[in-house]
């Protein structure tokens, strides 16, 4: 599938969290939803992302934003990589990469590379401070992340693709839907 794009219906899923609970797209309806894609569960970006998605989770939910996490590894690694930390909102393993599909998530050596040349800060920081040593990759190494904020009817708000392995939505963009500036 192509890159979706703004103002679309966000494609429909139904998946079980690695935590055991049903995930249904229309659960979220009437709330803001960021849904983000990520790489294999002991990507040391990946964890770094989510790390700091934990800490800023329980602001973004009291002003009506929800998140899920989607990675291309099985349950049993992102229990073992990801799970370790203090999660506070669903993690979807997705292997067979049915939803990265459905969303047009892409993958680049290109962005691999670039990852490694422009953000060396990232790296040290998730593996030196934070304890995020890379292990098992499942899939694609050179997947790139995408955030998706789905608005409460369903259509797209904001389709963010990476351009690098480590390249997310910004914070700052969605503490503007946080506060209610746009």
């Amino acid at each position: 599938m192509s890159r979706l794009v703004e103002g679309e219906s966000a494609p429909w899923f139904s998946a079980r969290s690695f935590q055991g609970d049903v995930i249904d797209l229309d659960k979220y309806h009437g709330k803001y939803l960021l849904l983000s894609f990520y790489r294999y569960a002991s990507c040391p970006f990946c964890n770094l992302r989510v790390h700091e998605s934990i800490q800023k989770y329980d602001t973004f939910r009291a002003h009506g934003i929800e998140m899920i996490a989607i990675f291309q590894s099985p349950d049993e690694k992102l229990a073992e990589y990801v799970g370790k930390q203090s999660l506070n909102y669903p993690i979807i393993g997705d292997p067979n990469l049915e939803i990265y599909k459905r969303y047009g998530v892409e993958t680049s050596w290109i962005g691999l590379l670039k990852a490694f040349l422009f953000r060396p800060h990232q790296i040290l920081k998730s593996v030196f401070l934070r304890g995020f040593f890379p292990g098992s990759i499942e899939n694609e190494i050179q997947r790139l992340p995408a955030d998706f904020l789905i608005d409460p009817s369903g259509k797209i708000e904001i389709a963010y693709y990476g351009k690098d392995i480590g390249d997310h939505i910004a914070f700052e963009t969605l503490e503007k839907y946080r506060d209610g500036i746009i």
